[in-house]
């Protein structure tokens, strides 16, 4: 057997073999066959087997043929090359031994084995993101935009690696290259279009394609430019909001660049509105009161009425807000009236008024003048006078003659851009001679040149004031106005004697609408601001820009008027950038806005009460007069539609309470006559309220910023009065209220009184007879003492002593029976008259007379005159300031107690037992 089997099995040293994954066969080279020298003899020379020696190799090798050696390696399961790709592993023949029963096998040296794994293509690429962002500026072409990628499980760069990337969407300025990288094709643009969303797909290199698309989201910015953002060109203010802020997203971008401060002016815009911005638009009177100025001042530019008729032939210009603006274009002038020139100019008073003015016309400019004090006749000599020329105001003041025969200052000259802006001013000129100082909008400036003159002589030549040009009265054929004022006045005023405080000039120009800081605390301590005096300029400084947007988004428009003049108000915003070791780096452009005032809801004035009165002769003729509008009621409302309901389920009805600035009363149909009646009000009546009064024939007027209720206490208290009242049968009264200086007026309340005279006894009857709805047949004292009035003054010349020793005793027995009857019916008549009579009952009944006496048809006029003025004189003496208020009624009533107190021995007539 030894001598039988005597070499061992021989294999190459080392196999390569390649298997494709998830097959079975391995290719090796060179081929597995082992070799045996024995051969062929059998057993000893056949190979039985091949051994595999490693780590858990997934392999087998099996003899195909044992003569020939041949064998074949196998995977024992699926082999995944993404697992393993490569294994190596020891393997070794063994021959079949000595004998058939397979003992003594020899081994062959051990052959290294090694395998490559070959890949197949089972995996699709996956993107790497989920969503790819970019951002681009427009304008510029890039050559990478980003980058995507995609990556694939196979296990074999064949399989692996992304051979290619492709753009899905169709139609974008966009393309990809083979590495993922995205680029645009076209310059792109912001306002055209904000973002693009593309998609992109990628393939490996054996052409697989990723089985999802990515979204690409690509962002187009501005370029940079610097300026204001998030801010918007229209705010709209709602009245009586406060303060609303303007900008309060509002930021500043510098696009990075290094600064060091930042300057804006904020500018609010409001010359075409009234007198240059929202301010109160009362008459100036009115306003000088609100103001705490002295009293005393005289307006010789009023609002043309039947009292003020000299610039009822002005043009008149009246803004939105109805401001009475007067204009003049050369050929306007008025006269002031001798009555209404301030007579007693010392050296110190007051000129002041409102003023828009432009450059004058031609090469030569003349004078214009706005107020002027001339000899009215003989001579040409201006006394004082306020005119402007050549963009120059002047005032002239000629002093009169006195003992000093010297030189006085006398011409007054400013140089001042203002004169000429086309914009409204505020000027006041202090006089305290020789010094005269000039305010323009609450500032003070000293005359530039100042021109003296000699005094005037003194003369009987009186003088003509007039405004709006100068009257020349003498060295002409014909007297005329000569240097014409072109440009717009309003408010012109002169007050003797005073000059005005610095605290009532601002006050008297203050504008109501401005610009406004919210919380003025919490500004950076870095910010530096100011204002101009009409707050309607705000400056801002800082130097950084954080504590900059802060402050721009505080900055607010305020409007404190009631009823503000709706409309547009430009905004025009100004920005200076300064950077380190430059003057202005940064060009940050102008922004323009404008705030909207929305319209005020605007109030409804109604003025109620009693139409017509119906008083007795005596009481027109007392010393109280009546009082026409006692009952009056005095209402404001205003309708809301805006959205914001008073009442559940809509827009509401809300009365609301508020200023009125004057109150005419206008006698209707013939004037006053002053010699038998007046139309007037107790000085009294105003004090402690914002009130003053004027009356004339024409009617009367109550004037001055105040409460709707102290107007109507006022109203009560103006009393009619005529001590001639026989001719008289009514007297028409119309009453109107203003708000604003008549930009909300009241309905026209109109009010008839007419006068119950004494009638022959046939009409009292008839009276009785018909038994009015608004009378009653109650026993009224004044008919009593009327009644016993006639019996006591007659009885001495008709009785006789025969009459009255006869029927004494009967007599006193029928006093005694009426008196007791009377009482009785007496304090049911009072009680029913105090709870049952209508409060609202114009008919008085006072002179209600019955006569008796037949005799007595005809009455001594002068005897009736007499006792009437007698009872009035008693009225006039229980009455106080509030009596004069009180109700009729009460006044009645006590001065029945008082005389049924004195008559209860005397005849009385019960009326409510006559019968029909």
């Amino acid at each position: 057997n030894l001598v039988l089997n005597k070499h061992k099995p021989w294999i190459e040293t080392s196999y390569h073999g390649v298997i494709t994954e998830n097959m079975d066969t391995v290719l090796l080279d060179p081929p597995l066959v082992a070799l045996d020298k024995d051969a062929p003899v059998p057993y000893a020379g056949e190979i039985c087997a091949f051994m595999i020696h490693g780590q858990e190799a997934p392999f087998e090798a099996v003899v195909l043929n044992k003569t020939s050696g041949e064998g074949v390696l196998r995977a024992k399961g699926l082999v995944d090359c993404e697992t393993q790709k490569e294994y190596t592993f020891i393997i070794q023949a063994y021959d079949c031994g000595a004998g058939a029963n397979g003992v003594s096998w020899k081994k062959s040296h051990k052959a290294v084995v090694h395998i490559q794994v070959d890949d197949v293509n089972e995996f699709s690429p996956v993107f790497r993101e989920a969503v790819y962002h970019a951002a681009v500026t427009e304008g510029k072409i890039y050559d990478s935009i980003l980058q995507v990628e995609a990556w694939d499980q196979d296990c074999s760069p064949q399989y692996s690696q992304i051979c290619n990337y492709d753009i899905v969407t169709s139609d974008t300025p966009f393309a990809i290259d083979r590495n993922g990288n995205i680029r645009n094709t076209e310059r792109l643009s912001y306002d055209k279009q904000l973002r693009y969303k593309i998609m992109v797909t990628a393939f490996d290199c054996g052409q697989k394609r990723a089985t999802e698309s990515v979204a690409v989201h690509i962002d187009v910015k501005p370029v940079c430019k610097p300026g204001w953002q998030g801010w918007n060109k229209r705010m709209d203010y709602e009245p009586g909001t406060g303060s609303k802020q303007l900008f309060p997203k509002m930021h500043l971008e510098t696009c990075d660049g290094p600064l060091s401060a930042v300057r804006a002016m904020v500018e609010l815009q409001t010359s075409h509105i009234g007198k240059g911005c929202d301010r109160e638009t009362y008459s100036e009177k009115s306003l000088q009161k609100l103001c705490g100025a002295a009293s005393g001042s005289t307006d010789l530019l009023p609002a043309p009425s039947a009292s003020t008729n000299w610039t009822a032939s002005l043009l008149t210009d009246s803004g939105r807000d109805s401001d009475l603006i007067f204009r003049f274009d050369g050929r306007q002038a008025s006269n002031v009236p001798e009555r209404v020139v301030p007579q007693n100019l010392t050296d110190q008073f007051t000129i002041a008024t409102w003023m828009k003015h432009g450059p004058s016309p031609g090469l030569r400019a003349e004078k214009e003048t706005l107020l002027c004090n001339s000899d009215k006749t003989e001579m040409n000599r201006h006394h004082y006078s306020l005119y402007v020329h050549n963009c120059r105001l002047v005032f002239l003041l000629r002093r009169d003659f006195t003992q000093v025969d010297t030189f006085r200052p006398a011409e007054f000259h400013w140089k001042l851009e203002q004169i000429c802006d086309k914009e409204w001013h505020y000027y006041v000129i202090n006089v305290e001679f020789p010094a005269v100082i000039l305010f323009v909008d609450g500032v003070t400036y000293e005359p530039y040149l100042v021109t003296d003159d000699w005094p005037i002589h003194p003369s009987s030549i009186d003088t003509q004031l007039t405004v709006g040009a100068c009257w020349q009265g003498g060295e002409v054929s014909n007297p005329r106005f000569t240097q014409y004022f072109r440009g717009s006045l309003s408010g012109l005023t002169i007050r003797p004697g005073k000059i005005e405080t610095q605290k009532v000039i601002s006050c008297l120009q203050a504008c109501k609408e401005g610009l406004d800081i919210n919380s003025l605390e919490s500004l950076g301590k870095d910010i530096k601001f100011h204002f101009n005096p009409a707050q309607s300029v705000l400056v801002m400084e800082g130097e950084d820009l954080e504590s900059v947007n802060t402050a721009m988004a505080k900055v607010s428009y305020i409007n404190s008027r009631q009823f503000p003049t709706a409309g547009l108000r430009q905004l025009h915003i100004t920005t200076t950038v300064q950077c380190f070791g430059e003057d202005i780096c940064i060009s940050i452009p102008d922004i323009k806005a404008v705030v909207i005032v929305l319209p005020p809801s605007e109030p409804r004035i109604t003025i109620a009460g009693s139409d017509r009165l119906v008083k007795p002769s005596a009481d027109l003729r007392g010393a109280m007069g009546v009082a026409p509008f006692k009952e009056l009621r005095i209402t404001s409302t205003v309708t809301k539609s805006d959205g914001v309901p008073f009442s559940a389920g809509g827009p509401g009805v809300l009365e609301v309470m508020h200023n009125l600035d004057y109150c005419d009363v206008l006698v209707i149909g013939e004037e006053l006559n002053p010699e038998h009646e007046s139309l007037e009000i107790h000085h009294s009546s105003l004090i402690g309220k914002h009130l003053d009064a004027t009356n004339s024939t024409s009617g009367i007027s109550i004037y001055g910023v105040d409460s709707m209720a102290h107007y109507e206490e006022a109203l009560r208290q103006v009393r009619y009065r005529n001590w001639r009242p026989a001719t008289l049968t009514n007297r028409r009264f119309r009453l109107t209220c203003s708000e604003l200086n008549g930009r909300y007026t009241s309905n026209e309340f109109n009010l008839e009184i007419s006068v119950l005279h004494n009638s022959a006894p046939v009409e009292h009857v008839n009276h009785m007879a018909v038994q009015s709805q608004y009378m009653r047949p109650v026993h009224h004292p004044l008919m009593v003492h009327t009644l016993n009035s006639h019996i006591s003054g007659k009885a001495s010349r008709t009785a006789t002593v025969v009459i009255v020793i006869c029927i004494a005793a009967l007599v006193v027995i029928v006093v005694l029976g009426i008196y007791r009857l009377h009482s009785t019916h007496q304090d049911g008549s009072k009680r029913e008259e105090d709870g049952a009579k209508d409060p609202k009952m114009d008919w008085d009944d006072s002179t209600l007379t019955i006569t008796v006496n037949p005799m007595e048809v005809v009455r001594d006029e002068e005897e009736e005159d007499d006792e009437e003025e007698e009872e009035d004189d008693e009225q006039a003496g229980d009455m106080s300031a509030e009596s004069g208020d009180s109700d009729e009624t009460e006044e009645e009533e006590d001065e029945r107690e008082v005389k049924e107190g004195k008559q209860k021995s005397k005849l009385e007539w019960d009326s409510s037992s006559i019968t029909y």
